[in-house]
């Protein structure tokens, strides 16, 4: 048997929201985080008991249309500026609110949050296949990885703050049943980091997950299960090279 790590390290993950299948993201993500026998992951389903981040070296979200409160939002900024990592997943900076007329609007209502993050979700066309274009080779999270392409939920969003792409993608056409539904030919990032004091967020937009259950209100049974980049290798590698770079303990800019 291997030498074991001699140090355990503490993460928190929020898994929670509307509209997908959250069970399978937080299962899937559980299993890669069990790979490292040292890593202890707490398990939320909001952002209460913030309190549990100062022994944690990093934050998993995988939500949609779930917001901190303002004190919640300043507890998660205030522990990234002190060192912390955050892996923010898919619909972490969505805000959904159904209009009169029964379009989707994403409304500029937490710009505490969204500036955070570095982007904010505006809209989605209809789920296709789309190519993501490697922008950075060269560091840890896409070195090795070729351009690809994958059927997904494509996140069309505005940039909030600085944010260093890694990955991103062009979009021209209609995000039909969105209030912002026309785009032209616009760059959307895909994967990028965002430095906070001495602290980083990884952004990865990629991972829309819906199963038959998932619009309670809705529709009962949803008929065509959605995996998405659940379904391709370099997703899951795309994970697992952000967890190794939660792990380490290190600060922006080293």
């Amino acid at each position: 048997m291997g030498a074991q790590p001699a140090t355990r390290i503490d993460a928190h993950f929020i898994a929670a929201g509307k509209y997908h299948d959250i069970d399978y993201p937080r299962l899937e993500i559980l299993k890669l985080l069990a790979e490292h026998p040292h890593i202890r992951t707490t398990v939320a389903a909001d952002y209460s008991g913030l309190e549990r981040l100062d022994q944690c070296r990093f934050l998993i979200t995988y939500t949609c249309d779930l917001m901190p409160t303002e004190e919640q939002a300043a507890q998660v900024r205030a522990w990234v500026e002190g060192g912390g990592k955050w892996l923010a997943l898919h619909g972490t900076n969505s805000i959904l609110v159904f209009t009169e007329d029964g379009l989707v609007d994403a409304p500029d209502t937490r710009p505490d949050v969204m500036e955070m993050l570095g982007t904010q979700f505006k809209a989605h066309p209809p789920i296709g296949q789309f190519e993501v274009e490697v922008v950075n080779k060269e560091h840890e999270l896409t070195r090795g990885i070729d351009d690809f392409e994958v059927v997904d939920e494509l996140y069309l969003s505005k940039t909030t703050a600085d944010i260093d792409t890694l990955m991103q993608t062009t979009f021209d056409g209609e995000a039909t049943g969105f209030v912002d539904d026309k785009w032209d030919n616009e760059t959307v990032p895909i994967l990028y980091t965002r430095d906070l004091g001495k602290g980083r967020i990884v952004y990865n937009t990629l991972g829309h997950c819906r199963g038959h259950y998932d619009l309670p209100g809705m529709q009962d049974f949803y008929p065509h299960k959605e995996m998405c980049a659940w379904n391709y290798d370099v997703y899951y590698d795309m994970l697992r090279r952000s967890i190794g770079w939660a792990m380490r303990a290190e600060t922006a800019g080293e």
